[in-house]
This record gives C-alpha cells, sequence and structure tokens, in this order.
C-alpha cells in the first residue's frame, strides 16, 4: 500500500510503499477512504510524542470500511463503513470497566503507538470495543472529522464543561477543534467568544455561531476583552490551540466558579506550562482535562448530526491527496489552516 512516512522527526514526511497491514485476533484492517489532518498529527511528526518509533506513519482521524477481520472479532465483518476514537481502548482495564474508554491504562492510538491512517489501509485494535458504525448516508470526510476533533469537542463542551443554555463560553484556537467547540456550544444556547489570529478562521467562528469574534494580533489583552464582553467572564472556556499563553488566558477569561478545559495538546508534556493557580483559588475555579471520546458515547452525538442541530460537515474546508499531505503536515507547523483538511489515500 502506499503510505505517508517520516524517518526523522521534522524532517519532510515522503510516500512510498510500505507492506499491507494484517489484523491481531481482536483487530480489523480499515480501508481509509478519508483522514483529518490535525494538528496532533503535526506534534507527533514535532518529536512530541513519546510513543511514536521510527520510521513512522502519521493519522489518527478516519474513516474507511472494513478490509479483514481477527479471529476473536465478533461485533465486525468486510464491508462495515467505520470510524473509531483516536483512543482505542483495551476494553478490560479498570477505567474501561468504568466506561472511561477514552483515559484507558492500556490504549493504542493509531498515528502514535503504531502506524497510522495517512494510508490506504491501517489496523486497528480491539475492534468490538472500538469501531463506530457510521450512518449510510454519511460522507466518508465527515465521518473522519467525528473521530478526533467534532468527538474531542464534543465531550469537552458537553460533558467535561457542561456546557448550559445562556451561558458565555469562550474558545482559544478556531482549527478544527476549537470551530467544533463553537458549533457545539452555539448549538446548545450558549453564547461564545471565539479567539484566534486568523481572520479567515474567525470567519468561519462567526458563521458557526460565535456571537463575538476576538483577533488576538490586535494588541490588547484577549482575557480582558472576553471578561468585558461576557460581562465578567466566561462560565465555561476552552483552549482548543495547546499552547502556554492560551492555556493560561483561557483560566483568566472565567468568572467566579467557572470551568477551564483543556482540549490542545501542549508542545511537550514535560514541559512547564504556566497557570495562574491564584486566580483559580481566588475564584473557585474547575481546571479540567478532556481526552477524546468512548466509542459508547457517540450516539447522543450522531443524534445531533442525523437531526442537523450540528454540522461537522461544514467543518472540511478542503480535500487533499496522499501525495500531498507531507507538506500541508509540515506546514501546520505555522499558523493552522481555517477548517479541516481530509486527506483521500485512493485519489
Amino acid at each position: 500500500m502506499r503510505a505517508v512516512v517520516f524517518e526523522r522527526y521534522g524532517t519532510l514526511a515522503e510516500v512510498r510503499d510500505v507492506p499491507d497491514p494484517h489484523p491481531t485476533p481482536h483487530g480489523v484492517v480499515v480501508r481509509v477512504e478519508a483522514t483529518g489532518l490535525c494538528r496532533s498529527d503535526w506534534h507527533g511528526w514535532a518529536g512530541d510524542d513519546p510513543d511514536i518509533t521510527l520510521p513512522h506513519v502519521p493519522g489518527h482521524e478516519l474513516a474507511g470500511v472494513v478490509e479483514a477481520v481477527g479471529a476473536q472479532v465478533t461485533g465486525r465483518r468486510p464491508g462495515d463503513r467505520v470510524t473509531v476514537p483516536f483512543v482505542c481502548a483495551c476494553g478490560s482495564c479498570p477505567s474501561c470497566a468504568a466506561g472511561d474508554q477514552q483515559v484507558c491504562e492500556r490504549q493504542t492510538q493509531p498515528g502514535f503507538t503504531h502506524w497510522g491512517s495517512f494510508a490506504q489501509y491501517v489496523a486497528l485494535d480491539h475492534a468490538d470495543v472500538n469501531l463506530v458504525a457510521i450512518p449510510e448516508d454519511m460522507a466518508y470526510a465527515t465521518a473522519a472529522s467525528l473521530g478526533c476533533r467534532f468527538a474531542t469537542a464534543f465531550r469537552a463542551v458537553v460533558q467535561r464543561g457542561r456546557v448550559a443554555a445562556g451561558e458565555w463560553v469562550s474558545v482559544y484556537g478556531c482549527g478544527g477543534v476549537g470551530l467544533s467547540a463553537v458549533m457545539i456550544a452555539a448549538a446548545a444556547g450558549a453564547r461564545v467568544v471565539a479567539i484566534d489570529v486568523s481572520p479567515q478562521a474567525l470567519d468561519l467562528a462567526r458563521r458557526f455561531g460565535a456571537a463575538h469574534c476576538v483577533d488576538a494580533t490586535d494588541g490588547d489583552d484577549p482575557a480582558a476583552t472576553v471578561r468585558e464582553l461576557s460581562a465578567g467572564g466566561a462560565h465555561l472556556s476552552l483552549d482548543a490551540l495547546g499552547s502556554p499563553p492560551t492555556a493560561a488566558a483561557s483560566v483568566n477569561s472565567l468568572r467566579r466558579r467557572g470551568r477551564h478545559v483543556q482540549v490542545g495538546l501542549l508542545p511537550s508534556p514535560d514541559g512547564n506550562t504556566p497557570v495562574p493557580l491564584a486566580r483559580a483559588i481566588a475564584l473557585e475555579l474547575e481546571l479540567l482535562g478532556s481526552h477524546g471520546m468512548a466509542a459508547h458515547a457517540y450516539p447522543a452525538m450522531l443524534e445531533l448530526v442525523r437531526a442537523g442541530t450540528v454540522r461537522p460537515d461544514l467543518l472540511v474546508t478542503s480535500t487533499i491527496t496522499l501525495d500531498a499531505a507531507p507538506q500541508a503536515l509540515a506546514a501546520m507547523g505555522g499558523a493552522p489552516g481555517a477548517g479541516v483538511t481530509v486527506i483521500e489515500p485512493w485519489v
């Protein structure tokens, strides 16, 4: 099969022929019809993820068709249209038994712990636990965005952030996760303030329901602007980009007893990220992490998509070929593009 491969961190990947994958006894091989280009993939390519072993094939946000199944798989068969959370759970550890597969103690992640979906085929573990059926009328490009960015934003806003109608929500970073969060929070009846450095991203945020858009390059303190716009601060704020400045600004945007959710991956898991804890103490703030969403939680999200309450298809603003993926991956180190870019490996 053809796949995007890099052999050194930060060095341009290349498309080459590699051996086809084979399913483990509890896994499947999926023919990849669409896979999203995500900032998390860039972090892996840049060397920020300790689980990656070189040479490596990135990609974790995918949709496609089951091609082959392992001997122990009972719930899936070849021809099934599926997507998968970027955290593939084992299904048997204490966290999985509690329903918290998104923090599985023995998790695997395509594109990180093993070769991923920037390829024509990808192997996925524990298929009966992790695969999610996608509706026949849903485009693969739309379904691919659900596995990471949209599902991650859905859980961060709805389950971890506990958004409520009438609340103020600030979203730092309007890439795929951030725009998803804007759309989901607005659909829940919240008043959203979107913050980004890109006019194009802010235009999309406005289109998806943001009540106010803040250009972070205008010289003003964005957290102060959020507090002013929301008459005292956001009830819920998300760092959807993942940087020390945006994490701190998100916390500083909150009103008393507000909730910060860290969604964006930070550049170094072991690095220092200064957070204004004095403010967190004084205002009794909640500082929360959010790490994807378990497969069993997808039905509620899929029902909102089916009803047209949320439109993840509108987030897909660019479709590229596998040959264009190496350059697009490297370019994510600069200003992230507006919307979601999807790779179609068979084009």
